[in-house]
């Protein structure tokens, strides 16, 4: 017969996981609330200032590839093989083309548009379904079907007040700036930037899927891009502009650095290692979308509510047809 202390230790033992993954999810919320808040940091100082995307995002690369690498020690430990040094420099020259397309689309798109673009690169997973023919590929097709028709909405402002055509509200905001309709090939910047970071994420996991090994990669992934970044950035200096005062928004910059880069690393980390939630899931699409309803509605954007769940949902319906293949992709 069991004493009544093994029993509360039992009952203990068999509560399910959840509570214990509570905490995490609040980290993993609060950092990509974080994250998406510089991001319209970012937003902001651009197009407020007219500064060159390429200097901005190679000034803050500078001092994150430090900390990264003063963090993880690449150098030390357990030597590094070639085979995974080669690929995680070759990611470094991805990962710098990847924040040059991802700059010039917050740019030009703004944040709700760049952020939702970021899943986009779950159309590798209906690639490579359809040339390994895993699964039922007519089921992934329609999922890209319901991506792009997400993104083609998106273009057509209808995550916006004032593009949403099914609004009901005539009145509009003095204060707030409309945002403007896009072209769909306005919208090719921001969807390659989002493949160029699955892509990179991909190449990161194929290397190693041990986590403490993952971390110090990274860290030569950042290092190497922000390597390949600096000829660019100094013809962008020379060239791209007469004038050579450059304005600065220190918290822009500090923000973009600690949280979108740094912080945002070590919270998917944790997120895919003890919630094994990845980055192009329903679950990870449900944070993003909370957190920029947030950021719209503090920074009084030009932002439907209706129109940008009509949206995300739309995106997360197409997610949701080809996730069955994300776990062999786990992009």
């Amino acid at each position: 017969m069991m004493s009544p202390n093994q029993i509360s230790e039992n009952r203990g033992l068999s509560r399910p996981p959840t509570f214990r993954q509570t905490p995490l999810q609040v980290i993993h919320f609060i950092g990509n609330l974080m994250r998406i808040w510089s991001v319209y940091s970012v937003h902001r100082y651009l197009s407020q200032t007219g500064a060159s995307v390429v200097l901005f995002i190679f000034s803050c690369l500078v001092p994150s590839s430090i900390i990264f690498l003063l963090l993880q020690r690449p150098w030390k430990g357990r030597p590094l093989s070639t085979n995974q040094v080669v690929p995680s420099v070759i990611n470094g020259g991805i990962t710098a083309l990847y924040f040059i397309l991802w700059g010039k689309g917050l740019k030009t798109c703004g944040p709700l548009r760049i952020i939702l673009a970021e899943y986009s690169g779950a159309v590798l997973g209906v690639l490579s379904a359809v040339v390994y023919r895993r699964g039922n590929v007519w089921k992934k097709v329609g999922g890209l079907l319901a991506m792009l028709a997400s993104f083609y909405f998106l273009s057509q402002g209808w995550a916006f007040a004032t593009g949403f055509p099914f609004s009901f509200s005539d009145s509009q905001d003095a204060e707030v700036q409309p945002e403007e309709v896009l072209e769909v090939k306005d919208m090719l910047i921001p969807l390659l930037a989002g493949i160029l970071s699955a892509l990179r994420r991909v190449i990161s996991r194929r290397v190693s899927l041990k986590n403490q090994l993952k971390r110090r990669l990274n860290a030569i992934s950042i290092a190497s891009a922000t390597c390949f970044l600096f000829p660019v950035a100094m013809w962008d200096m020379i060239i791209g502009s007469t004038s050579v005062e450059l304005p600065f928004s220190a918290w822009a910059f500090s923000s973009f650095v600690l949280f979108g880069i740094i912080l945002i690393f070590y919270v998917d980390s944790i997120a895919e290692e003890r919630l094994h939630m990845v980055f192009s899931s329903q679950r990870h699409l449900l944070v993003a979308g909370g957190c920029v309803i947030i950021m719209e509605i503090v920074y009084k954007m030009d932002f439907s509510l209706l129109g940008f769940l009509l949206c995300a949902a739309i995106l997360g319906f197409g997610m949701n047809c080809r996730f069955s293949f994300n776990l062999f992709f786990f992009c």
